[in-house]
């Protein structure tokens, strides 16, 4: 067996201990390189504003003016209804509305005839008053010469005074019938037409119900009717939104808003357009208590809440919309 020379084991061993030292440093850098922490990566999507067009009254889709992905103009005619029975309403209406203007007609006029029956009467009413004081004149003076009874003349004095009230009698209704209906038979027939006028242009509005327009400009996502389906009150027809108002939305906790605030600008990326987006922060919100939460240790000394960010592009972003990834890869 040959012996090592005494000069070569402590330069063995003093190569092994350094390749050891390398092996060491090179598993603590993989180490730390497999457990640092990433960069902070935020996600949020793009929004718009949203209308879920809808009709106030309930009838059979006859005409759909438009489809999923159109673009819509403010006013134009989306889909119209039929509804047989609001037409069958209207035509009630109208019959009202003409019955409550004839009787409120009726009683504003003084019809000419009845004045003059009732002149009539008058007239009549005073000659018998005539005939009632001749006739007690003559008895109380053939009584005066005992040839007529005393009961005769009471009987002449009690019809002249019957007479004297049909006179009084017959001019209170030549006065009426001069005067007319009284104010408030005025006020009560006018109140009725009005009553009616509304019920006609309530069942107006409800036709014009039956075409449904569109709110605002923006395009058509969704359809969810077909021709000729019954649909009833707020039942959604269209869905629309305005792709050119769209913003950027984030759930963010609040131990990495330090510094955010509303005004500030952040550069937001938009992997559907491969580019990134200036932006400026309009909304920080705190989130309902059912949003997302982080307790900081088991033992909790407080609760993470999430907070609701809103950023709008400083520019209009061409091709943007709504349910795009939106990303701050930087954090804030």
């Amino acid at each position: 067996m040959t012996d090592i020379p005494p000069t070569t084991a402590p330069r063995k061993a003093r190569l092994a201990y350094a390749v050891l030292l390398v092996i060491v440093a090179a598993v603590a850098v993989a180490i730390w390189a497999l457990t640092r922490p990433g960069p902070v990566v935020i996600q949020g999507e793009v929004a718009a504003p949203r209308v879920d067009v809808s009709a106030r009254i309930s009838g059979r889709v006859a005409e759909i003016g438009a489809d999923t992905g159109d673009s819509a103009t403010q006013g134009q005619l989306l889909v119209r209804l039929e509804n047989p029975q609001l037409l069958t309403a209207y035509g009630q209406a109208e019959a009202a509305l003409a019955a409550a203007d004839s009787n409120a007609a009726a009683v504003a006029v003084i019809r000419p005839e009845n004045v003059r029956a009732a002149e009539a009467q008058l007239a009549a009413a005073q000659a018998d008053l005539a005939l009632a004081r001749d006739a007690q004149q003559r008895n109380t003076a053939l009584e005066s010469r005992g040839v007529r009874s005393q009961a005769v003349v009471e009987q002449g004095t009690r019809n002249l005074e019957a007479a004297e009230r049909q006179v009084d009698a017959a001019q209170a209704q030549l006065d009426l019938v001069r005067a007319g209906a009284t104010p408030e038979q005025r006020a009560a027939a006018k109140a009725q037409a009005e009553q009616a006028r509304a019920a006609l242009a309530q069942q107006q509005a409800n036709l014009d119900d039956l075409q449904v327009y569109a709110p605002m400009d923006g395009q058509i996502t969704g359809r969810m009717i077909e021709m000729g389906e019954n649909i009833g009150p707020g039942a959604p027809l269209f869905t629309l939104v305005q792709p050119a108002d769209a913003w950027f939305t984030f759930n963010i906790r609040e131990d990495l808003l330090h510094g955010v605030e509303v005004g500030g600008t952040l550069t937001v990326r938009v992997p559907a357009l491969d580019r990134d987006v200036a932006a400026t922060v309009t909304l920080l919100n705190i989130q309902g208590d059912f949003a997302s939460w982080r307790a900081t240790r088991a033992t909790g000394d407080f609760d993470l809440r999430s907070f609701e960010l809103r950023a709008t592009p400083d520019a209009p972003v061409e091709g943007l919309r709504p349910g795009m990834s939106a990303l701050l890869p930087d954090g804030l």
